[in-house]
């Protein structure tokens, strides 16, 4: 029962779209119509909301992954099959919300909160953001979008040589297959989009 009520009270969690509210609410915009790929993300929360709104963006994305899984490792087993669908409830919630399917983001910050809930294991969080600062710092891939894909799917394959544990090496294939997935699913809409615009705008 333990696991069973932190997955969903982690997809619920993740359900709740704060790059998409909170600039609503407190300046006015909607960046599902204003951003240029329709995504609810934090990087779009800072750009149409400025600093303020958007690091309240980022700490509230990373609390909602951060806190279900934080809490579920004091009262279940990181080690078990079972925790995997604890790690992976509030990715799902973001990308596939239950509130509003249509508005579900890339959810990049929601996987970094959720690896960050599973202090005092440091390791995939690390490899994550070490993965993601080295595509952006040191080999930088261009454009934004590709980034994304490559940084999650070198994480996959660099935190299942070595972390030891099944659970978390499984949880981050999956982690990684729903990030990939939804910004092919972004990139293929906004591809469409500006192939239509030029149709109406020889």
């Amino acid at each position: 029962m333990n696991y069973l009520f932190f997955t969903l009270t982690g997809y619920l969690s993740g359900s709740i779209l704060y790059a998409y509210w909170l600039p609503k609410l407190l300046c006015g915009k909607d960046i599902v119509d204003t951003s240029s790929d329709g995504n609810p993300g934090t990087a779009n929360a800072y750009k149409s909301g400025g600093i303020l709104i958007g690091t309240l963006v980022l700490f509230c994305e990373l609390s909602k992954g951060f806190l279900p899984v934080y809490f579920a490792a004091k009262h279940a087993a990181v080690e078990s099959l079972l925790f995997i669908p604890i790690l992976l409830a509030p990715v799902l919630g973001h990308a596939f919300p239950v509130f509003d399917y249509k508005k579900g983001g890339k959810a990049i910050a929601v996987s970094f909160g959720v690896l960050l809930g599973l202090f005092p294991i440091w390791q995939p969080v690390i490899i994550l953001a070490a993965t993601y600062l080295s595509y952006s710092l040191v080999v930088v891939i261009e454009p934004h979008i590709f980034r994304s894909i490559l940084t999650f799917l070198t994480f996959s394959v660099l935190n299942c040589l070595t972390c030891g544990l099944l659970s978390l090496r499984l949880s981050g294939i999956a982690i990684a297959a729903v990030v990939v997935f939804k910004h092919l699913e972004k990139y293929q809409g906004e591809t469409f989009s500006m192939r239509l615009f030029r149709l109406r705008h020889p």
